[in-house]
């Protein structure tokens, strides 16, 4: 749709330059406490599944990389789909490896901002089913599969229900709803009921 896609450039490029000195502030917090890269990007399932790789403010500590000797294979093996109750996140709270800062931006979802790029580059739409990793997108079924019909956004109808609070099942189930009944006025909704939930913290990992 023209006017959603218009809607996004203008939006992210007005959100990057608002965000500019925040971007430097974070930048400047995680090279303090854990040095660089500032941004990691990770592999993920766009519209049509096809692959693209999204960028977020690096919220993990440093680890050495492995060779392809150390490569381990994917854990998500199902045959069936994604299991309902599956659940992809685990709490800032109990993961060693997420940085003090970390867990900050975290709880406020202030690593998804680099992702404005994503969405004026066209990788992303400002909303949309959240993008998801490709191991993972793999093993949909044809049901669950029909969430990658429209683009990927930084926030979606799931979010807004719920954020990292939902299981797989009910995160289907948003996402469908939104591919099936999208319009502009459900796009604004979303955004402001995420606006609520980031100002809070509810529903972050």
């Amino acid at each position: 749709m023209a006017c959603k896609r218009l809607f996004d450039i203008v939006f992210s490029a007005i959100a990057l330059v608002i965000f500019s000195p925040v971007f430097f502030v974070l930048a400047v917090m995680i090279i303090k406490e854990d040095g660089r890269p500032v941004f990691y990007r990770q592999k993920r399932s766009g519209k049509g599944d096809v692959p693209f790789l999204m960028y977020k403010f690096r919220s993990m500590k440093m680890q050495q990389p492995r060779g392809d000797s150390q490569a381990k294979e994917s854990p998500y093996q199902w045959k069936n789909g994604v299991p309902d109750d599956f659940v992809f996140k685990t709490s800032s709270e109990h993961n060693p490896n997420i940085t003090k800062v970390g867990a900050f931006i975290r709880k406020y979802s202030l690593d998804e901002l680099p992702q404005f790029l994503n969405v004026l580059k066209g990788d992303m739409s400002l909303i949309g089913p959240r993008p998801e990793i490709v191991e993972i997108t793999r093993c949909y079924s044809d049901a669950q599969r029909a969430r990658l019909l429209v683009k990927p956004g930084i926030t979606g109808y799931a979010q807004a229900n719920g954020r990292s609070e939902i299981n797989h099942g009910q995160k289907i189930e948003y996402d469908l709803y939104y591919v099936q009944h999208f319009s502009l006025w459900l796009d604004v909704k979303i955004l402001l009921k995420t606006v609520g939930q980031v100002l809070t913290g509810r529903g972050s990992v």
